[in-house]
């Protein structure tokens, strides 16, 4: 049994969009290089077996995506991204021939705050015949968490995918499955946690340090995968063991700290995704 179900690995902070849901970072532009991917993936290798490819940025942006799906085959990941989808067509001869990729969830509510240079018709086909061609390979998971948001086009999101994955679908227990290994996911919108927020109070808890850990691509080690700016940063990879790190008298504290249903981080305390599980 490894330590943490998953770890999010950001191999960019870059984006080609801006999204109004998402918070963005203030951190420099940034990618992993492969180097210094390989040095990331031969410290985690004891504590997980998967990774996400996400945190801040898109994946998808990254010139060295194939070979960072070949060298987590070699170390024996399997790989889940996150992406806005409009780089599916461009990426999707390396990701259906990637055997380490797992899952690929595809943000549709990516459309709400962004003039796309191609019309939303032909977003949405790119995104779907991805999944059509995807079908029988890794799990693609089209997300619509803008539930309570800007979610006025979902009807239009919803209408080209029963055009593209004809009806009936099916309900079950990770989503809606709308063909062979393909769902569809609805989630309620969040706030990001942020320093600037109102403190919501400490009576908290989460799964940061439990089943989860972040790390940025400068090597910053993050309890989860919403500190967006490396608020928490309890160490860095590239000069320390992950144990190490771990066992800092910072992560223990946030550790302990949720295991009495107590938030101690002041951006913790600022979390409106952490709410839920109170």
């Amino acid at each position: 049994m490894k330590r943490f179900q998953k770890v999010y690995l950001e191999i960019t902070n870059r984006c080609n969009l801006r999204c109004r849901f998402c918070p963005g970072t203030r951190r420099e532009p940034r990618q992993l290089s492969e180097e210094e991917f390989c040095r990331i993936l031969a410290k985690l290798r004891p504590y997980t077996n998967f990774l996400y490819f996400h945190l801040m940025g898109e994946p998808l942006c990254h010139r060295s995506l194939g070979r960072f799906l070949k060298l987590s085959q070699a170390f024996g990941f399997r790989v889940i991204l996150t992406t806005n989808g409009t780089l599916l067509g461009r990426q999707r001869e390396i990701l259906l021939n990637a055997p380490a990729l797992h899952k690929v969830n595809v943000s549709l509510h990516a459309f709400e705050a962004n003039d796309l240079d191609i019309p939303f018709s032909e977003y949405l086909d790119g995104c779907f015949s991805f999944g059509k061609a995807a079908q029988g390979g890794p799990l693609v998971v089209y997300r619509l968490w803008n539930q309570g948001g800007a979610d006025e086009r979902n009807e239009e999101i919803l209408s080209a995918m029963a055009k593209a994955f004809p009806k009936p679908w099916i309900t079950e227990r990770r989503g809606t499955r709308i063909a062979d290994r393909v769902y569809l996911e609805y989630g309620e919108k969040f706030d990001w946690p942020d320093l600037s927020a109102e403190d919501g109070g400490g009576d908290l808890f989460c799964y940061g340090l439990r089943d989860q850990i972040g790390v940025l691509c400068d090597g910053t080690v993050v309890p989860c995968c919403l500190d967006h700016e490396g608020d928490i940063a309890l160490g860095n990879l590239f000069q320390q063991s992950l144990e190490e790190i771990l066992s800092s008298p910072r992560a223990q504290a946030l550790y302990d700290g949720f295991s009495r249903r107590e938030a101690v981080e002041p951006l913790c305390r600022r979390c409106g995704y952490a709410r839920r599980f109170t």
